[in-house]
């Protein structure tokens, strides 16, 4: 990294510092992590010109060292009409920018103050129109006439102005990891304070997200053409997670709904920025319970991944109870309580041989009525294969102890295992977190299946049946410490010597008071009374 670059967690600082004067955290997230997109996209139309007219042997690497020297040649080779279309053929992009609306462009009319909002947004509409299907309305929630960025439409300019000066040192390439996701958790970590107690509501801590998709992808690591889906993807980050395991990452098929629009373009942004192909992308902007997707094209997948609202409602109509996805369980998810509705939802759309696994409150385990019938339907047709209790204070959107439950949907067992990781954590200001030495134990004990001490334990389903299939993780993996042992005979010697202390106590200050004199008559005799109590 040069000296004039700088690191993804210091430009997001300076960019919110600049707006948190007019607006709160929550807004302003937006504007940072769309003008990141843009970004981005920028950069890599400029990289792309620049590798073209080097292969071509049109211009000399150091020609186009710098990023004033690649928008330089970009807009010249762009304007002229001899080589115009050869170079936007030959660059491959799934996206076009004019070289007068690149990021660099509107730098350097910010230098020479003559940037104008109208041109910036001019940019955003040529970007989603270049390519609607993967692009369209990726830029809505970067509203650049909203008064929150200022009174006047001058404000406004040199607010976004401000914004963007913050945000140019940035190497999107020198950030090893997921961009937008790491933008996401910093932004929520940083100015959780501002933005209330549902910050995090729609993003998966990376280190969860590393346990969860190890754990679903784990045995189908050299499967070409890997399908996850995730019903409640919210950022993306469990799906993006799912290339760090999966050998032949081109061939990865993504599947993915969110309802919130915003969250979903969030979770758009990510998969582009990843260089995740357009035919390998299938995200929908939709109610995962209200309707079932995907029905009509892939249906089933190798892995299901999902951390859902927790305890949401939904409306539970009679009418799902002849829904497939919920039929087969005589009743349905309570009103108040969706939690086993969106876990029929993707155990529903898992294939035989695939691994599902979706983090849930602890109530799940134990809840009776509606949940408790759920529950125990799973677990007598043997599809729940493991629970693992993750420590309080890992999510932003709460502070309540959470779990991973491991879902199968073909295999020959009925037995459980339970993993206490109430305590694999590394204790922070603003929340919890799994170190990967945490997320590597969790994962080691759900590879080798066996019991151990305090830890983790492997229970039969007699031993569940037995418990009345309440899966409460206290009632399998005991980590209570015994009282220590007490050794009567020492006690009998202390309260001994103690006795012989008193005793002795007692008549040194007998020998003290008969000593005492005095003339009056009456102190005398509350003196010989007080002598006989220690006689």
């Amino acid at each position: 990294m040069s000296t004039d670059e700088k690191s993804l967690e210091q430009v997001l600082w300076d960019s919110a510092n600049v707006m948190r004067q007019t607006m709160g955290a929550a807004s302003y997230m937006n504007y940072a992590l769309g003008l990141i997109f843009y970004k981005h996209l920028s950069d890599k139309t400029l990289e792309a010109a620049a590798n073209v007219l080097v292969d071509a042997g049109e211009v000399d690497p150091e020609q186009v060292a710098t990023e004033e020297q690649r928008q330089a040649v970009y807009k010249q080779y762009y304007d002229d009409e001899d080589a115009h279309e050869d170079l936007l053929s030959s660059m491959d992009m799934d996206y076009k920018i004019k070289p007068d609306f690149t990021f660099a462009a509107q730098m350097d009319a910010i230098r020479k103050q003559t940037f104008q909002l109208e041109n910036l947004n001019q940019a955003f509409r040529d970007i989603e129109q270049s390519n609607p299907d993967l692009l369209g309305h990726l830029f809505d929630d970067v509203d650049l006439y909203s008064t929150k960025l200022g009174s006047t439409p001058q404000k406004r300019n040199d607010m976004i102005a401000q914004v963007m000066t913050a945000l140019a040192p940035l190497n999107l390439d020198s950030h090893s990891g997921d961009v937008l996701g790491d933008a996401y958790e910093y932004l929520i970590g940083t100015f959780a304070s501002d933005m209330g107690q549902k910050a995090g509501e729609f993003y998966t801590p990376q280190s969860v997200s590393q346990l969860l998709t190890h754990i679903v992808t784990w045995g189908q690591e050299a499967k070409k053409g890997f399908s996850a889906y995730d019903p409640a993807m919210g950022s993306g980050s469990l799906l993006l997670n799912v290339r760090h395991y999966i050998q032949d990452v081109d061939s990865i098929a993504y599947y993915g709904q969110e309802i919130k629009t915003s969250t979903y373009n969030l979770a758009r942004m990510n998969m582009i920025i990843h260089g995740i192909a357009a035919t390998n992308q299938h995200l929908r902007n939709a109610d995962t319970l209200d309707r079932d997707w995907p029905s009509d094209e892939v249906t089933n997948f190798d892995g299901v991944m999902m951390n859902p609202p927790y305890s949401q409602h939904w409306s539970a109509d009679k009418g799902f109870e002849s829904d497939p996805r919920f039929s087969d369980y005589g009743v349905l998810a309570p009103k108040s309580k969706a939690d086993y509705a969106f876990l029929l939802h993707g155990l529903y759309h898992l294939k035989s041989t695939g691994t599902m696994g979706i983090v849930l409150p602890h109530g799940v385990l134990f809840r009776g009525a509606a949940e408790g019938k759920i529950r125990q339907k799973l677990l007598e047709k043997g599809n729940i294969y493991a629970v693992i209790g993750l420590p309080a204070g890992i999510f932003y959107s709460t502070g309540i102890p959470t779990i991973i439950m491991v879902l199968k949907k073909a295999r020959p067992g009925r037995d459980v295992l339970f993993i206490d990781g109430s305590q694999e954590f590394e204790k922070g200001k603003a929340k919890n977190t799994l170190t990967q030495a945490n997320i590597q134990k969790l994962f080691q004990a759900y590879v080798d299946r066996k019991d151990v001490d305090k830890f983790a334990h492997v229970a039969s389903f007699e031993e569940i049946q037995e418990n009345d299939f309440n899966l409460n993780i206290p009632r399998y993996v005991d980590t209570s410490e015994p009282e220590p042992e007490i050794n009567l005979g020492e006690v009998n010697r202390e309260m001994a010597d103690t006795n012989h202390q008193i005793q002795a106590a007692e008549k040194e200050l007998a020998d003290m008071m008969e000593e005492l004199t005095t003339d009056d008559p009456k102190k005398a005799k509350d003196l010989q009374d007080l002598l006989h109590l220690f006689q």
